[in-house]
């Protein structure tokens, strides 16, 4: 099991990435290697250094920036690739990660089977539902009173504010700079 422990190990990360892009299956990770990667990098980025110090601490941080998108990037390839996925050596990021795009599959499927079974209700019921989910935005800028997909009042908005949203009127607002989505927690 690869391990990236205090103080980081650049050479033990590249050694982690370069067996992960040399071997065929997935290599086994420490399973807090992306956590303890992130604060080791979190640490170093809040370091200040003045000069030729300052400038090593760059290239190292993007270095590290670029390793870590190459090993997760190969990982979550062979992810994709395997037949039979065996979630033993996944971190719980990288599960959370497969477990969107299992999702994904799994309402291809249904949408399908839908379609070629001539369910159209219920193909107008799931666009429906999708059409007035709720999505929790920020306001970028102030946004006068608006009617939802839901047929509901909304607003008014100032820049800074957080609501909850239908989806359509939410992917509106974004598509047109007036919101970004956010995550409440």
């Amino acid at each position: 099991m690869s391990s990236l422990n205090e103080p980081l190990d650049l050479k033990l990360f590249y050694n982690i990435t370069l067996k992960e892009t040399e071997y065929g299956d997935i290599q086994e990770l420490d399973p807090s290697f992306y956590q303890t990667l992130s604060q080791s990098l979190g640490k170093l980025k809040i370091e200040e250094y003045t000069g030729i110090e300052a400038k090593i601490k760059n290239k190292l941080v993007n270095l590290l920036s670029s390793l870590t998108n190459c090993i997760i990037n190969v990982r979550l390839e062979k992810i994709l690739n395997e037949n039979k996925l065996n979630y033993k050596n996944l971190t719980n990021e990288e599960k959370f990660i497969v477990d969107s795009h299992q999702k994904m599959n799994e309402r291809k499927d249904m949408i399908i089977q839908n379609i070629t079974n001539g369910k159209s209700k219920l193909l107008e019921s799931i666009s429906n539902d999708y059409k007035i989910k709720p999505v929790a935005i920020r306001f970028l800028k102030d946004t006068d009173k608006m009617i939802g997909a839901d047929s509901e009042k909304y607003g008014p908005f100032k820049a800074e504010d957080v609501a909850t949203l239908p989806n359509e009127n939410a992917q509106e607002l974004i598509l047109r700079k007036v919101a970004t989505k956010t995550c409440i927690e």
